[in-house]
């Protein structure tokens, strides 16, 4: 049987070929587009593909299909193309960040960057594949009345993530602790800024558009609801890297030793005493396993996982409430909303 995820993978192999034509029709010799082709191959297909998926799934709602096998090949084709767009700028994000963060592997292989022979050739790669974006938006959406919307709306999300990227990385860089930097008001800005508007809104905002929902009202209602629960989706991966198990989320967490920004210690920062807050203060952001466990005893201490249990619950309230009062008037549906939110809602990895 073809799952989603294998029919969506059908289509990337044409995608290739024709960013490979571009470079053909330019004049690259072959080794320059077998180049492309590696770095397209090992950074685009490997991760979840759950955005790109979710704008396949987004549009196949908003038609009240009942399946995705109800659209046409036509449909199917265009809807698969936006949603490679998004790997697309996942993958760009990915390798520039592997960098910046000096990652060793990334899905099980080596980061790109780390490939032999790649190097800082990477940087010039990262940048390639955002360039794929709008070279199969051209090609496949021109002719579209919403072609321009298409085109802002990433030009908009990838300056968002940037964004968030840059507060991330002057808050809290592995090789300087300052836990004084930290603070909820900026985590939230972070997670919002660099997950939950390319993640969330940007899959369900381009079906939107090629559904014929473009309404600035109904983006907002999708905006209002979408972006919440992509903070909450980074909240939760923060709470599973200290109190999910390697089994359950498919690596080992180090949060605490990479100094990251994470809505725990934020929280931590929140409650402690002054001398447990020296005791963070001399053990978080060190490459030391030792160090670590006693950030983590100190979250047991305080009983950080009753706070995250509270903050889940209140959330998940005012998520709900927020999508019982979508105005469908104008085609929007809520369903789009409730079923990101079932698969968020109380995940274990």
């Amino acid at each position: 049987m073809v799952t989603p995820r294998d029919k969506f993978l059908e289509v990337f192999p044409s995608l290739v070929d024709e960013l490979k034509s571009i470079l053909v029709n330019y004049g690259m010799p072959p080794e320059a587009i077998q180049w492309y082709e590696r770095s397209l191959q090992h950074n685009t297909p490997g991760g979840k593909l759950n955005r790109g998926l979710s704008v396949v799934d987004t549009y196949t709602i908003l038609k009240g299909h009942s399946s995705v096998d109800e659209l046409s090949a036509e449909e199917y084709k265009k809807l698969a193309i936006l949603g490679w767009c998004i790997e697309l700028l996942q993958a760009y994000f990915l390798v520039a960040d592997d960098i910046m963060d000096q990652s060793i592997t990334r899905r099980g292989q080596p980061c790109w960057y780390k490939v032999p022979g790649v190097g800082d050739i990477a940087i010039n790669d990262a940048f390639m594949l955002e360039a794929a974006i709008y070279s199969l938006l051209k090609k496949h959406f021109k002719q579209d009345s919403y072609y321009v919307d298409l085109i802002e709306l990433f030009h908009e999300v990838t300056l968002q993530t940037e964004l968030g990227q840059l507060l991330d990385l002057i808050t809290a860089p592995e090789d300087s602790v300052d836990l004084n930097k930290f603070s909820l008001d900026k985590h939230s800005f972070i997670v919002i800024f660099k997950t939950a508007y390319y993640s969330f809104y940007l899959p369900v905002a381009l079906a939107m558009y090629v559904a014929g929902i473009h309404d600035e009202k109904d983006l907002k209602q999708a905006q209002d609801v979408l972006i919440p629960l992509g903070e909450y989706f980074q909240i939760q991966d923060d709470y599973l890297d200290n109190f999910g198990t390697p089994e359950q989320i498919g690596k080992i967490g180090t949060d605490i030793q990479d100094n990251k920004c994470s809505w725990l210690i934020n929280k931590a920062l929140q409650i402690v005493t002054p001398e447990q807050r020296k005791v963070l203060d001399e053990n978080y952001g060190k490459k030391d396993a030792k160090c670590e466990a006693v950030v983590k005893q100190l979250y047991d201490d305080i009983n950080l996982e009753k706070y995250y249990k509270e903050y889940e619950e209140k959330t998940a309230k005012d998520i709900q409430s927020k999508i019982d009062l979508i105005d469908e008037s104008r085609g929007f549906k809520k369903d789009v909303l409730t079923a990101f939110f079932k698969k968020v809602y109380k995940r274990s990895k």
